[in-house]
């Protein structure tokens, strides 16, 4: 049960846009084999001057085309499973056209605690989710 947010600039077409929103999920769905309407992402459009991703010392640069995609999700999965994912979601965003480089991913793990669906309670932790295992 991810929550993905993602960061993109402006200029696409609402279509382009859903493109790679569903792009990530179905690769989410795909290497962690959650449900498919299992389904929570945020998505921003920002002007280019406000998204900054430069060099990181590889040797690249990125274009105004860069998507950044946070991925939050509970601890548990092995460092295998999340290449896995990298590579799952760079495959699926460049099949509609972004290019390698500009796909820039941050994973941040967490806890069944650490998740409220509403009502203030911690549904994980109440036993009404049942916490889901690593895949």
């Amino acid at each position: 049960m991810p929550l993905v947010r993602i960061d993109l600039t402006t200029g696409r077409t609402p279509q382009a846009v859903r493109a790679i929103a569903d792009a990530i999920h179905q690769a989410i769905v795909d290497v962690y084999a959650i449900p498919v309407r299992d389904r929570f992402q945020v998505i921003t459009e920002h002007p280019a001057q406000q998204i900054i991703a430069e060099d990181a010392g590889l040797g690249f640069e990125r274009t105004e085309g860069v998507v950044m995609i946070q991925v939050f999700t509970q601890r548990g999965r092995d460092q295998a499973a999340k290449q896995e994912l990298y590579r799952a979601i760079h495959d699926a965003l460049a099949a509609i056209g972004v290019a390698s480089e500009d796909v820039f991913i941050g994973y941040v793990e967490n806890g069944p605690e650490d998740w409220s669906f509403g009502f203030g309670r911690a549904q994980y932790v109440t036993g009404e989710l049942g916490v889901p295992a690593p895949a």
